[in-house]
């Protein structure tokens, strides 16, 4: 299982969203997402969050939110997931082009109108309300979403049980 993270960056009621338009071979190929990825070794979640965003935008985190995190199970090709789930409001630099695709500042009430996965939109809805902390669970077949639930700490720590992230 890998381990990833997505921020969602916050300005003037819009989130920042990633169109992975630019490579080739994209599990996220064609969809809208916020900036985020691996995990490097010896990362914390919020320092993978900062240096992401950082990379993938040329914007420095002042301050990061951890809202959630999500465990993907995926029929398929890819690997499970979990990732780490943060928005970030506080921020400072240039924005640069992305090299994985075209970033642009979308109005949160716009978002589900784009092509999002079937999940994010669930977790997206929590976000846009400022739920407090949860843990989701998403079962994916293909690119098709089959099963979500939010579960409680300890259901979530009994999902994750025999993967390695």
């Amino acid at each position: 299982m890998i381990a990833t993270t997505l921020i969602y960056v916050e300005k003037d009621g819009c989130y920042l969203m990633l169109h992975r338009v630019k490579k080739e071979k994209d599990v996220n190929k064609g969809k809208w997402i916020g900036v985020g990825g691996k995990l490097e070794k010896g990362e914390t979640p919020a320092e993978c969050a900062a240096r992401e965003m950082r990379e993938e935008t040329g914007l420095y985190a002042q301050s990061l939110e951890y809202r959630g995190i999500v465990l993907f199970g995926i029929n398929g090709p890819f690997e499970d997931e979990l990732m780490h789930l943060f928005t970030c409001k506080s921020f400072a630099g240039e924005m640069h082009e992305c090299d994985e695709g075209e970033l642009k500042w979308v109005p949160k009430n716009e978002i589900t109108r784009l092509n999002l996965w079937e999940g994010d939109a669930i977790f997206l809805e929590k976000l846009s309300r400022d739920d407090d902390f949860f843990r989701l669970q998403l079962h994916y077949d293909g690119d098709k979403l089959v099963k979500s639930a939010f579960l409680s700490e300890e259901e979530f720590a009994k999902a994750c049980e025999g993967r390695e992230a």
